[in-house]
């Protein structure tokens, strides 16, 4: 829709976990080397941490199309939520091996024959498992047993736990400290400074074919202000500011219509406020003092007025 308005080629701030627009800031860089050593050093176990939003899936995705086609296999679950029994079947099935049996004894021997097959091929076998935090006890103790299938010097499969801080803290639980001492690499995603989410705004415009300034900085620091530095929230500013300036016909992007979004969003608590931010020459203490200018109670009888003269 907005597209051609602001001349770019894709659209830069799509929900998808898009690899294309991975950033890659130091942080992300040292995250990206420690999930493709691990993955390719067969290390077993590694786990990755970070708040909500702050591209971890992105990330995850990014580091498997690090790998030449035909060298790694995966199974990717995108919700743990289920049994042990619907584990192992929906693994074996995202290798793409038809599991021949619904017993766990018959799908782990299926799975290590394959797995076998595999190694001796000179492949990496990988199950990436997102949202980590939601396994339960149960299937948290049966994927550290899948460690198990190994050769006398290197693991078969190897296992990348991704999830929200909330792992981490599930990891460290003693019902779980034979699985933690098994993690070979740990690794975390942080959210931007303010000079790191303007490089990522300009990135993703440059990669989506901006040529022209799309944002104003005032309109930077207003994003950066209210998604704190979370890279999902940054796009669904943007994304929501290049819709509301398309429809106003306003470029480049203003800060007031930053604001505007961020009010849409429900990411301003006080709405009816505003921002010093979106407006430079309005500050916070002269906001506090225009505030009862602004609210007036809608009448004042006479028996109050005579008391307040009193």
């Amino acid at each position: 829709m907005y597209k051609s308005y602001f001349g770019l080629r894709a659209l830069p701030f799509g929900a998808s976990p898009d690899p294309r627009f991975l950033f890659l800031r130091p942080q992300i860089r040292e995250a990206l080397a420690c999930l493709q050593y691990g993955i390719a050093a067969r290390k077993g176990f590694v786990v990755m941490t970070g708040e909500v939003g702050t591209g971890k899936t992105t990330l995850l995705r990014a580091v498997l199309d690090t790998f030449a086609k035909g060298r790694i296999s995966t199974a990717y679950v995108f919700n743990p939520c289920m049994d042990v029994l619907d584990f192992f079947e929906y693994v074996l099935t995202d290798f793409g091996v038809p599991p021949k049996t619904r017993t766990k004894s018959g799908m782990l021997m299926q799975l290590n024959r394959w797995l076998i097959e595999r190694y001796r091929a000179h492949e990496l076998c990988a199950i990436v498992i997102d949202e980590a935090q939601d396994l339960s006890w149960e299937l948290l103790e049966e994927i550290r047993l899948l460690t198990n299938l190994e050769t006398a010097s290197e693991k078969l499969v190897q296992i990348v736990l991704s999830g929200q801080p909330e792992l981490e803290e599930k990891l460290h639980h003693p019902r779980v400290r034979q699985l933690r001492q098994r993690v070979s690499l740990w690794c975390k995603t942080q959210p931007f400074t303010g000079e790191e989410t303007q490089a990522y705004i300009a990135e993703r415009l440059r990669i989506a074919g901006a040529s022209q300034p799309v944002l104003t900085a005032d309109a930077v620091e207003v994003i950066y202000h209210y998604s704190q530095g979370i890279p999902r929230l940054i796009n669904l500013m943007c994304e929501h500011a290049l819709i509301n300036a398309y429809a106003e016909q306003v470029k480049p992007i203003p800060a007031r219509i930053v604001e505007s979004s961020a009010i849409e969003l429900g990411l301003v608590q006080n709405a009816f406020r505003g921002s010093s931010i979106a407006m430079p020459g309005v500050t916070e203490p002269a906001l506090q003092t225009q505030t009862p200018d602004i609210i007036k109670p809608a009448a004042v009888s006479a028996d109050v007025e005579k008391e307040r003269e009193i």
